[in-house]
């Protein structure tokens, strides 16, 4: 978690009028987006193994849905994510049997809709004040500390997922043996406490006993066909790095590097 990045937050709500709400309160905003907006419990357990939101705005009726707010913490305990995202509920029903279960289901904050001075920058401001006390916590007694809980193999395992999961959201098609070297580039390099001491191209050529043109190319291909199929705001998105005007692209080498460290800053 990175307190200085936009805030990736997932929205689990059946109403449309605050969905839109919700949109307008966030395109006022340059701390936090929306990675995802369903009706659908399950659709939203999708989101979080393919997006990671760093939290969760989740309507608990969603009768106008698809599951239900309950089945959602369910199945999101049952991942056992590590960090686990920050959930904020909202709901219509205001007893106390409610909010004792759903705080003990994990919930972080409860938000009854029809209380006096909620509102939809209300509920945001606060995920935010979450995060900056979950992120000082973090550093002051490093609850979340993977590398003392996980086995090489599981670290493994989460950074290759957390690659795949990018490279989905770029929209690079695993159709294309271009995918893997990256997927390989990534993986390598982040498992280096330093840059490779020669090119990661070269470094893949080597291994793979292949020219240094073939992979290349094929990497350069992934890249266009994600450029040309992926929606300019999911690139705009996903991508935030600078990318030269005069091909509109970025080269193999500068998205290795931009998602090295992208993930690197997020671990």
């Amino acid at each position: 978690m990175n307190p200085s990045k936009v805030m990736p937050l997932l929205l689990i709500e059946d109403d449309a009028v605050e969905c839109i709400r919700f949109k307008e309160s966030i395109s006022k905003r340059t701390d936090a987006t929306f990675i995802g907006i369903t009706n659908s419990s399950f659709d939203g357990i999708t989101y979080v193994k393919n997006r990671m939101p760093e939290a969760i705005i989740l309507d608990l009726e969603l009768n106008k849905g698809k599951g239900s707010g309950m089945q959602f913490l369910e199945a999101l305990n049952d991942m056992k994510l590590r960090p686990r995202p920050i959930v904020v509920v909202t709901t219509n029903i205001a007893t106390n049997l409610v909010y004792n279960h759903v705080h003990t289901s994990g919930v972080d904050m409860v938000f009854y809709k029809k209380q006096d001075g909620y509102s939809y920058d209300m509920v945001i401001n606060s995920i935010l004040t979450l995060r900056k006390s979950l992120h000082t916590v973090k550093e002051n007694d490093n609850p979340y500390d993977l590398k003392s809980v996980e086995t090489p193999e599981q670290l493994q395992l989460r950074i290759s997922e957390r690659i795949d999961a990018e490279l989905d959201m770029l929209g690079m098609s695993t159709r294309y043996r271009g995918r893997r070297f990256f997927h390989e580039a990534i993986l390598t390099l982040l498992n280096e406490d330093e840059d490779y001491p020669e090119s990661i191209i070269v470094h893949l050529t080597i291994k793979h006993k292949q020219a240094y043109s073939s992979i290349a190319r094929a990497m350069q291909t992934s890249i266009n066909k994600a450029w040309e199929l992926s929606s300019v705001e999911d690139l705009q998105m996903y991508y935030t790095a600078r990318v030269d005007h005069r091909s509109g692209v970025p080269t193999p080498t500068e998205l290795i590097y931009y998602y090295v460290n992208k993930i690197r800053k997020s671990m």
